[in-house]
Protein backbone atom coordinates (compact mmCIF):
# COMPACT_ATOMS: atom_id res chain seq x y z
CA UNK A 1 0.00 0.00 0.00
CA UNK A 2 1.44 3.42 -0.96
CA UNK A 3 2.22 6.21 1.49
CA UNK A 4 -0.65 8.34 0.17
CA UNK A 5 -3.14 5.48 0.49
CA UNK A 6 -2.16 5.07 4.13
CA UNK A 7 -2.75 8.75 4.85
CA UNK A 8 -6.07 9.99 6.22
CA UNK A 9 -7.72 12.27 3.64
CA UNK A 10 -9.63 15.44 4.48
CA UNK A 11 -10.67 18.62 2.75
CA UNK A 12 -9.13 20.74 5.53
CA UNK A 13 -6.51 20.02 8.19
CA UNK A 14 -6.43 22.46 11.12
CA UNK A 15 -3.18 22.45 13.11
CA UNK A 16 -3.79 23.52 16.70
CA UNK A 17 -6.88 23.40 18.92
CA UNK A 18 -6.68 26.76 20.70
CA UNK A 19 -8.96 29.69 19.92
CA UNK A 20 -7.57 29.91 16.37
CA UNK A 21 -8.35 26.27 15.66
CA UNK A 22 -11.75 26.52 17.31
CA UNK A 23 -12.67 29.60 15.25
CA UNK A 24 -11.53 27.81 12.09
CA UNK A 25 -13.68 24.74 12.84
CA UNK A 26 -16.74 26.83 13.71
CA UNK A 27 -16.41 28.87 10.50
CA UNK A 28 -15.88 25.80 8.32
CA UNK A 29 -19.07 24.32 9.73
CA UNK A 30 -20.96 27.57 9.06
CA UNK A 31 -19.75 27.37 5.45
CA UNK A 32 -20.97 23.81 5.04
CA UNK A 33 -17.57 22.13 5.33
CA UNK A 34 -17.54 19.19 7.70
CA UNK A 35 -14.65 17.22 6.22
CA UNK A 36 -11.91 18.56 8.44
CA UNK A 37 -9.66 17.29 11.21
CA UNK A 38 -7.89 19.16 14.03
CA UNK A 39 -4.37 18.06 14.91
CA UNK A 40 -3.24 18.82 18.46
CA UNK A 41 0.32 18.06 19.57
CA UNK A 42 -0.55 17.75 23.24
CA UNK A 43 -2.71 15.02 24.77
CA UNK A 44 -5.43 17.56 25.55
CA UNK A 45 -7.22 20.29 23.63
CA UNK A 46 -7.55 23.99 24.22
CA UNK A 47 -4.29 25.77 23.46
CA UNK A 48 -2.91 28.60 25.57
CA UNK A 49 -5.39 28.59 28.42
CA UNK A 50 -5.34 24.84 28.89
CA UNK A 51 -1.53 24.71 28.64
CA UNK A 52 -0.60 27.76 30.76
CA UNK A 53 -1.73 26.71 34.22
CA UNK A 54 0.93 28.50 36.27
CA UNK A 55 -0.16 30.15 39.56
CA UNK A 56 -1.87 33.49 38.99
CA UNK A 57 -2.57 32.91 35.28
CA UNK A 58 -5.17 35.37 33.99
CA UNK A 59 -6.04 37.33 30.88
CA UNK A 60 -5.13 41.01 30.49
CA UNK A 61 -8.00 41.82 28.08
CA UNK A 62 -11.56 42.16 29.30
CA UNK A 63 -13.34 38.78 29.18
CA UNK A 64 -16.27 39.97 27.07
CA UNK A 65 -13.85 40.84 24.27
CA UNK A 66 -11.40 38.03 24.91
CA UNK A 67 -13.96 35.51 23.70
CA UNK A 68 -15.40 34.38 20.40
CA UNK A 69 -18.07 36.84 19.23
CA UNK A 70 -20.58 34.11 18.43
CA UNK A 71 -19.91 32.34 21.74
CA UNK A 72 -20.97 34.60 24.64
CA UNK A 73 -20.35 33.33 28.15
CA UNK A 74 -21.46 33.93 31.72
CA UNK A 75 -18.24 35.56 32.91
CA UNK A 76 -17.86 36.13 36.64
CA UNK A 77 -15.46 39.08 36.38
CA UNK A 78 -14.11 41.65 33.95
CA UNK A 79 -10.70 39.93 33.63
CA UNK A 80 -11.09 36.17 33.77
CA UNK A 81 -8.54 34.03 35.58
CA UNK A 82 -6.95 30.98 34.04
CA UNK A 83 -9.45 28.49 35.48
CA UNK A 84 -12.42 30.38 34.08
CA UNK A 85 -10.75 30.76 30.69
CA UNK A 86 -10.11 27.04 30.65
CA UNK A 87 -13.77 26.37 31.43
CA UNK A 88 -14.79 28.70 28.59
CA UNK A 89 -12.41 27.00 26.18
CA UNK A 90 -13.81 23.57 27.02
CA UNK A 91 -17.36 24.96 26.80
CA UNK A 92 -16.74 26.01 23.18
CA UNK A 93 -15.04 22.70 22.35
CA UNK A 94 -17.89 20.64 23.80
CA UNK A 95 -20.67 22.79 22.39
CA UNK A 96 -19.36 22.29 18.85
CA UNK A 97 -18.35 18.67 19.44
CA UNK A 98 -14.79 19.39 18.39
CA UNK A 99 -13.24 16.55 20.40
CA UNK A 100 -14.54 13.99 17.94
CA UNK A 101 -12.88 15.95 15.12
CA UNK A 102 -9.51 16.15 16.88
CA UNK A 103 -6.46 13.89 16.91
CA UNK A 104 -4.44 14.59 20.06
CA UNK A 105 -0.80 13.66 20.57
CA UNK A 106 -0.21 14.46 16.89
CA UNK A 107 2.80 16.78 16.81
CA UNK A 108 3.21 17.92 13.21
CA UNK A 109 6.78 17.50 12.02
CA UNK A 110 6.34 18.61 8.41
CA UNK A 111 3.88 19.55 5.69
CA UNK A 112 4.76 19.16 2.00
CA UNK A 113 2.91 20.26 -1.12
CA UNK A 114 2.16 17.40 -3.50
CA UNK A 115 2.03 18.95 -6.98
CA UNK A 116 0.61 15.88 -8.71
CA UNK A 117 -2.43 15.58 -6.45
CA UNK A 118 -2.63 19.33 -5.60
CA UNK A 119 -2.76 18.50 -1.89
CA UNK A 120 -0.76 18.95 1.27
CA UNK A 121 0.80 15.95 2.97
CA UNK A 122 0.97 16.36 6.74
CA UNK A 123 3.32 14.18 8.78
CA UNK A 124 3.22 13.81 12.56
CA UNK A 125 6.10 12.66 14.73
CA UNK A 126 4.26 9.47 15.69
CA UNK A 127 4.03 8.40 12.05
CA UNK A 128 0.45 9.44 11.34
CA UNK A 129 -0.06 11.12 7.98
CA UNK A 130 -2.85 13.22 6.52
CA UNK A 131 -3.68 14.57 3.07
CA UNK A 132 -5.64 17.80 2.73
CA UNK A 133 -6.64 20.29 0.07
CA UNK A 134 -6.37 23.15 2.58
CA UNK A 135 -4.20 23.69 5.66
CA UNK A 136 -5.11 26.16 8.40
CA UNK A 137 -2.17 26.55 10.76
CA UNK A 138 -3.48 27.67 14.15
CA UNK A 139 -0.55 26.60 16.29
CA UNK A 140 -0.29 30.14 17.67
CA UNK A 141 2.65 32.51 18.22
CA UNK A 142 2.90 31.75 21.95
CA UNK A 143 3.16 27.99 21.69
CA UNK A 144 6.92 27.39 21.47
CA UNK A 145 8.52 28.30 24.81
CA UNK A 146 12.13 29.48 24.81
CA UNK A 147 14.76 28.90 27.48
CA UNK A 148 18.02 30.75 26.79
CA UNK A 149 21.13 28.60 26.63
CA UNK A 150 22.53 29.76 29.96
CA UNK A 151 25.94 28.29 30.64
CA UNK A 152 25.74 25.54 33.24
CA UNK A 153 21.95 25.17 33.04
CA UNK A 154 22.20 21.39 32.80
CA UNK A 155 24.34 21.26 35.97
CA UNK A 156 21.67 22.75 38.22
CA UNK A 157 20.87 20.22 40.93
CA UNK A 158 17.48 21.58 41.86
CA UNK A 159 14.17 21.50 39.98
CA UNK A 160 13.38 23.70 36.96
CA UNK A 161 10.70 24.28 34.33
CA UNK A 162 9.22 26.95 32.03
CA UNK A 163 6.02 28.73 33.07
CA UNK A 164 4.42 27.22 29.94
CA UNK A 165 4.99 23.75 31.43
CA UNK A 166 4.34 24.35 35.11
CA UNK A 167 5.01 21.23 37.18
CA UNK A 168 2.08 20.96 39.55
CA UNK A 169 3.61 17.88 41.17
CA UNK A 170 6.38 20.05 42.60
CA UNK A 171 5.56 21.75 45.91
CA UNK A 172 7.29 25.14 45.92
CA UNK A 173 6.02 26.12 49.38
CA UNK A 174 8.81 26.90 51.81
CA UNK A 175 11.42 26.57 49.05
CA UNK A 176 14.11 28.91 47.73
CA UNK A 177 12.97 29.92 44.25
CA UNK A 178 14.41 31.98 41.40
CA UNK A 179 12.31 33.34 38.54
CA UNK A 180 14.26 34.29 35.43
CA UNK A 181 12.26 36.91 33.55
CA UNK A 182 9.91 39.67 34.62
CA UNK A 183 7.41 39.92 31.75
CA UNK A 184 3.70 39.22 31.59
CA UNK A 185 3.77 35.63 32.90
CA UNK A 186 6.30 36.36 35.62
CA UNK A 187 4.24 39.36 36.75
CA UNK A 188 1.39 36.96 37.49
CA UNK A 189 3.48 34.17 39.02
CA UNK A 190 5.52 36.37 41.37
CA UNK A 191 2.60 37.71 43.48
CA UNK A 192 0.91 34.31 43.40
CA UNK A 193 3.80 32.43 45.02
CA UNK A 194 5.72 35.12 46.96
CA UNK A 195 3.83 34.58 50.20
CA UNK A 196 4.36 30.81 50.16
CA UNK A 197 8.07 30.51 49.34
CA UNK A 198 10.98 30.95 51.73
CA UNK A 199 12.91 33.16 49.33
CA UNK A 200 12.12 34.48 45.88
CA UNK A 201 14.82 35.88 43.60
CA UNK A 202 13.58 37.62 40.44
CA UNK A 203 16.09 38.17 37.65
CA UNK A 204 14.93 41.06 35.48
CA UNK A 205 16.66 41.79 32.18
CA UNK A 206 14.72 45.03 31.72
CA UNK A 207 11.68 46.39 33.55
CA UNK A 208 8.19 46.65 32.09
CA UNK A 209 5.82 49.53 32.55
CA UNK A 210 3.02 48.50 34.92
CA UNK A 211 -0.38 50.13 35.35
CA UNK A 212 -3.25 49.21 37.71
CA UNK A 213 -5.52 46.34 36.73
CA UNK A 214 -9.11 47.65 36.60
CA UNK A 215 -10.75 44.33 37.45
CA UNK A 216 -14.35 44.05 38.56
CA UNK A 217 -16.44 41.12 39.79
CA UNK A 218 -19.90 41.21 38.24
CA UNK A 219 -22.89 41.33 40.58
CA UNK A 220 -25.70 38.79 40.12
CA UNK A 221 -28.00 41.30 38.41
CA UNK A 222 -25.21 42.36 36.04
CA UNK A 223 -24.51 38.77 35.11
CA UNK A 224 -28.23 38.30 34.42
CA UNK A 225 -28.06 41.16 31.89
CA UNK A 226 -24.84 39.85 30.35
CA UNK A 227 -26.43 36.43 29.86
CA UNK A 228 -28.75 38.12 27.38
CA UNK A 229 -27.19 38.46 23.96
CA UNK A 230 -27.95 42.18 23.69
CA UNK A 231 -26.36 42.88 27.07
CA UNK A 232 -23.26 40.89 26.22
CA UNK A 233 -22.97 42.60 22.84
CA UNK A 234 -23.34 46.04 24.44
CA UNK A 235 -20.49 45.41 26.90
CA UNK A 236 -18.35 43.87 24.18
CA UNK A 237 -18.76 46.91 21.91
CA UNK A 238 -18.10 49.35 24.75
CA UNK A 239 -14.86 47.56 25.64
CA UNK A 240 -13.84 47.27 21.97
CA UNK A 241 -14.10 50.99 21.21
CA UNK A 242 -12.48 52.01 24.50
CA UNK A 243 -9.46 49.84 23.73
CA UNK A 244 -9.30 50.83 20.07
CA UNK A 245 -8.46 54.40 21.03
CA UNK A 246 -5.10 53.21 22.37
CA UNK A 247 -3.75 53.06 18.81
CA UNK A 248 -3.69 56.86 18.76
CA UNK A 249 -1.01 56.78 21.44
CA UNK A 250 0.87 53.74 20.11
CA UNK A 251 1.16 55.21 16.62
CA UNK A 252 0.23 58.86 16.36
CA UNK A 253 0.83 60.64 19.65
CA UNK A 254 3.59 59.99 22.18
CA UNK A 255 2.18 62.92 24.13
CA UNK A 256 -1.07 61.01 24.54
CA UNK A 257 0.89 57.97 25.75
CA UNK A 258 2.63 60.10 28.33
CA UNK A 259 -0.56 61.75 29.53
CA UNK A 260 -2.81 58.68 29.63
CA UNK A 261 -0.35 55.90 30.41
CA UNK A 262 3.12 56.99 31.55
CA UNK A 263 1.86 59.37 34.23
CA UNK A 264 -0.43 56.65 35.50
CA UNK A 265 2.42 54.13 35.55
CA UNK A 266 4.79 56.48 37.41
CA UNK A 267 2.07 57.27 39.94
CA UNK A 268 1.57 53.52 40.38
CA UNK A 269 5.26 53.06 41.19
CA UNK A 270 5.36 55.94 43.65
CA UNK A 271 2.18 54.81 45.38
CA UNK A 272 3.20 51.18 45.87
CA UNK A 273 7.00 51.38 46.36
CA UNK A 274 8.63 53.53 49.04
CA UNK A 275 12.25 52.40 48.56
CA UNK A 276 13.96 54.72 46.02
CA UNK A 277 16.46 52.01 44.98
CA UNK A 278 13.64 49.58 44.16
CA UNK A 279 11.74 52.33 42.37
CA UNK A 280 14.75 52.89 40.13
CA UNK A 281 15.00 49.18 39.35
CA UNK A 282 11.38 48.91 38.17
CA UNK A 283 11.29 52.17 36.17
CA UNK A 284 11.91 51.60 32.42
CA UNK A 285 14.03 53.93 30.31
CA UNK A 286 12.04 53.43 27.09
CA UNK A 287 8.75 54.82 25.81
CA UNK A 288 5.74 53.22 27.45
CA UNK A 289 4.10 50.76 25.06
CA UNK A 290 7.33 49.79 23.32
CA UNK A 291 7.13 46.55 25.30
CA UNK A 292 3.97 44.93 26.49
CA UNK A 293 2.34 46.96 29.27
CA UNK A 294 1.59 44.87 32.35
CA UNK A 295 -1.66 45.21 34.28
CA UNK A 296 -1.14 44.43 37.96
CA UNK A 297 -2.03 45.72 41.41
CA UNK A 298 -0.02 43.01 43.16
CA UNK A 299 3.40 42.90 41.45
CA UNK A 300 5.01 45.89 43.17
CA UNK A 301 3.78 44.89 46.67
CA UNK A 302 5.32 41.46 46.03
CA UNK A 303 8.66 43.09 45.18
CA UNK A 304 8.48 44.94 48.51
CA UNK A 305 8.25 41.75 50.59
CA UNK A 306 11.22 40.90 52.83
CA UNK A 307 11.60 37.46 51.25
CA UNK A 308 11.69 38.81 47.66
CA UNK A 309 14.82 40.17 45.95
CA UNK A 310 14.71 41.85 42.54
CA UNK A 311 17.96 41.52 40.60
CA UNK A 312 18.26 44.12 37.84
CA UNK A 313 20.24 43.92 34.61
CA UNK A 314 23.45 44.76 36.48
CA UNK A 315 23.05 41.33 38.08
CA UNK A 316 22.53 39.69 34.69
CA UNK A 317 23.03 35.94 34.54
CA UNK A 318 26.43 34.74 33.30
CA UNK A 319 26.13 31.16 34.47
CA UNK A 320 23.90 28.81 36.40
CA UNK A 321 25.77 26.79 39.01
CA UNK A 322 24.83 23.60 40.82
CA UNK A 323 22.87 25.49 43.50
CA UNK A 324 22.93 29.13 42.50
CA UNK A 325 23.61 31.77 39.86
CA UNK A 326 26.77 33.64 38.84
CA UNK A 327 26.17 37.18 37.60
CA UNK A 328 27.85 38.97 34.72
CA UNK A 329 29.69 41.07 37.31
CA UNK A 330 31.41 37.91 38.45
CA UNK A 331 29.47 37.73 41.71
CA UNK A 332 28.49 34.27 42.93
CA UNK A 333 25.00 34.30 44.39
CA UNK A 334 25.16 31.21 46.55
CA UNK A 335 21.41 31.04 46.83
CA UNK A 336 21.11 27.32 47.51
CA UNK A 337 18.12 27.29 45.17
CA UNK A 338 15.50 24.57 45.15
CA UNK A 339 13.69 25.72 42.02
CA UNK A 340 14.35 27.84 38.93
CA UNK A 341 11.30 29.00 36.97
CA UNK A 342 12.04 30.15 33.45
CA UNK A 343 9.62 32.89 32.47
CA UNK A 344 11.63 33.62 29.35
CA UNK A 345 8.97 33.90 26.69
CA UNK A 346 8.33 32.29 23.31
CA UNK A 347 9.70 32.15 19.80
CA UNK A 348 6.89 34.37 18.54
CA UNK A 349 8.52 35.99 15.49
CA UNK A 350 11.09 33.90 13.63
CA UNK A 351 9.46 30.72 14.96
CA UNK A 352 5.83 31.49 14.04
CA UNK A 353 5.61 27.97 12.53
CA UNK A 354 7.77 25.44 14.33
CA UNK A 355 7.58 22.55 11.82
CA UNK A 356 9.05 22.12 8.34
CA UNK A 357 6.98 23.56 5.45
CA UNK A 358 7.78 22.76 1.82
CA UNK A 359 5.65 24.49 -0.80
CA UNK A 360 5.39 24.61 -4.55
CA UNK A 361 8.56 23.60 -6.40
CA UNK A 362 10.24 22.45 -3.19
CA UNK A 363 10.50 25.98 -1.78
CA UNK A 364 10.72 25.92 2.00
CA UNK A 365 9.10 28.44 4.28
CA UNK A 366 12.47 28.88 5.96
CA UNK A 367 13.96 30.11 2.68
CA UNK A 368 10.93 32.28 1.89
CA UNK A 369 11.31 33.86 5.32
CA UNK A 370 15.12 34.01 5.24
CA UNK A 371 15.05 37.78 5.72
CA UNK A 372 12.03 37.93 8.03
CA UNK A 373 8.57 36.30 8.30
CA UNK A 374 6.02 37.92 5.98
CA UNK A 375 2.56 37.14 4.69
CA UNK A 376 -0.32 38.79 2.85
CA UNK A 377 -2.79 39.92 5.53
CA UNK A 378 -0.49 37.98 7.84
CA UNK A 379 -2.22 34.87 6.55
CA UNK A 380 -1.06 33.59 3.12
CA UNK A 381 2.25 33.39 1.25
CA UNK A 382 3.12 33.12 -2.48
CA UNK A 383 4.43 29.67 -3.34
CA UNK A 384 2.34 28.00 -0.65
CA UNK A 385 -1.12 27.38 -2.15
CA UNK A 386 -4.12 26.67 0.08
CA UNK A 387 -2.06 27.33 3.22
CA UNK A 388 -3.34 29.84 5.76
CA UNK A 389 -1.57 30.96 8.94
CA UNK A 390 -3.72 32.13 11.84
CA UNK A 391 -1.99 34.86 13.92
CA UNK A 392 0.81 34.95 11.36
CA UNK A 393 3.35 37.74 10.79
CA UNK A 394 2.15 41.23 11.80
CA UNK A 395 -1.22 40.15 13.14
CA UNK A 396 -0.45 40.66 16.82
CA UNK A 397 -2.45 43.40 18.42
CA UNK A 398 -1.11 45.48 21.28
CA UNK A 399 -4.24 47.36 22.21
CA UNK A 400 -7.18 44.94 21.99
CA UNK A 401 -8.11 41.27 21.91
CA UNK A 402 -6.19 38.85 19.69
CA UNK A 403 -9.47 37.06 19.02
CA UNK A 404 -10.74 40.11 17.13
CA UNK A 405 -7.88 39.59 14.65
CA UNK A 406 -8.40 35.82 14.52
CA UNK A 407 -12.05 36.33 13.61
CA UNK A 408 -11.05 38.81 10.91
CA UNK A 409 -8.62 36.26 9.47
CA UNK A 410 -11.47 33.77 9.28
CA UNK A 411 -13.30 36.14 6.89
CA UNK A 412 -10.31 36.11 4.54
CA UNK A 413 -9.73 32.35 4.83
CA UNK A 414 -13.37 31.46 4.18
CA UNK A 415 -13.53 33.92 1.26
CA UNK A 416 -10.47 32.21 -0.20
CA UNK A 417 -11.92 28.73 0.16
CA UNK A 418 -15.23 29.86 -1.33
CA UNK A 419 -13.37 31.38 -4.29
CA UNK A 420 -11.84 27.97 -5.00
CA UNK A 421 -15.18 26.24 -4.69
CA UNK A 422 -17.03 28.73 -6.91
CA UNK A 423 -14.44 28.51 -9.69
CA UNK A 424 -14.22 24.74 -9.61
CA UNK A 425 -10.46 25.17 -9.06
CA UNK A 426 -8.21 23.22 -6.74
CA UNK A 427 -5.91 25.91 -5.39
CA UNK A 428 -5.68 29.55 -4.46
CA UNK A 429 -2.42 31.41 -4.00
CA UNK A 430 -1.62 35.05 -3.28
CA UNK A 431 0.39 36.83 -5.99
CA UNK A 432 3.97 37.78 -5.14
CA UNK A 433 3.39 41.41 -6.10
CA UNK A 434 0.35 41.62 -3.84
CA UNK A 435 2.24 40.17 -0.89
CA UNK A 436 5.19 42.49 -1.56
CA UNK A 437 2.97 45.59 -1.68
CA UNK A 438 1.20 44.56 1.50
CA UNK A 439 4.40 43.82 3.42
CA UNK A 440 6.06 47.06 2.32
CA UNK A 441 2.99 49.01 3.41
CA UNK A 442 2.90 47.29 6.81
CA UNK A 443 6.54 48.03 7.58
CA UNK A 444 6.26 51.57 6.29
CA UNK A 445 3.39 52.16 8.71
CA UNK A 446 5.35 50.41 11.47
CA UNK A 447 8.01 53.13 11.40
CA UNK A 448 5.51 55.47 13.04
CA UNK A 449 4.73 53.16 15.96
CA UNK A 450 6.14 52.98 19.46
CA UNK A 451 7.10 49.32 18.84
CA UNK A 452 9.63 50.45 16.25
CA UNK A 453 10.77 53.78 17.64
CA UNK A 454 10.22 53.42 21.38
CA UNK A 455 13.83 52.60 22.25
CA UNK A 456 13.39 49.04 23.53
CA UNK A 457 14.41 45.56 22.47
CA UNK A 458 11.29 43.41 22.61
CA UNK A 459 10.03 40.01 21.45
CA UNK A 460 7.91 41.92 18.93
CA UNK A 461 11.02 42.17 16.73
CA UNK A 462 12.59 39.41 14.66
CA UNK A 463 16.33 38.86 14.38
CA UNK A 464 16.23 41.15 11.33
CA UNK A 465 15.11 44.08 13.46
CA UNK A 466 11.72 44.21 11.76
CA UNK A 467 8.71 44.33 14.07
CA UNK A 468 6.96 41.09 13.11
CA UNK A 469 4.59 40.45 15.99
CA UNK A 470 2.38 43.55 15.74
CA UNK A 471 -0.16 45.07 13.36
CA UNK A 472 0.54 48.82 12.98
CA UNK A 473 -2.95 50.23 13.10
CA UNK A 474 -6.58 49.97 14.13
CA UNK A 475 -8.13 46.51 14.24
CA UNK A 476 -11.16 47.78 12.30
CA UNK A 477 -8.80 48.63 9.44
CA UNK A 478 -7.53 45.07 9.39
CA UNK A 479 -11.08 43.73 9.62
CA UNK A 480 -12.07 45.82 6.60
CA UNK A 481 -9.14 44.48 4.60
CA UNK A 482 -9.95 40.86 5.38
CA UNK A 483 -13.63 41.26 4.54
CA UNK A 484 -12.97 42.93 1.19
CA UNK A 485 -11.52 39.96 -0.67
CA UNK A 486 -9.45 41.03 -3.69
CA UNK A 487 -9.58 38.40 -6.47
CA UNK A 488 -6.88 40.24 -8.46
CA UNK A 489 -4.42 39.70 -5.63
CA UNK A 490 -4.76 35.94 -6.05
CA UNK A 491 -4.46 33.25 -8.68
CA UNK A 492 -6.69 30.20 -8.95
CA UNK A 493 -5.57 27.02 -10.61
Amino acid sequence: MSEQQQASRHQVVIIGSGFGGQCAAINLKKNGIDDYVILERRDFMGGTWCQNTYPGAAVDVQSALYSIASEPYDWSQMFADGDELQRYTNHVIDKHRLREKTRTGCNVSSIRWQEASQQWQVSCEDGRRFLAQFIINASGPLSTPVIPAFKGRERFEGHSFHTNNWDHNYDYRGKKVAIIGSGASAAQVIPAIAEDVAQLHVFQRSPHWVIPRPDYRFKPWQRAILRRRWGYKLLRQAVYWALESRVIGFKYSEAMLNILAKRRALKHINKQIADPELRAKVTPDYTIGCKRIILSDTLYPAYCRDNVTLHSNEDGIAEITERGIRTQQGQDLDLDLDLIVYSTGYDATDGVISYSVEGRGGQTLQSAWSEFPRAYLGTSMPGFPNLFVVTGPNTGIGHTSAIVIIEAQMDYIMNSIRAVQRSDSKTIEVNRDAEKRYTEHIHSEMERTVWKSGGCNSWYQSKSGHVIAMFPGFSFTYRRWTRNFRPNDHQLS
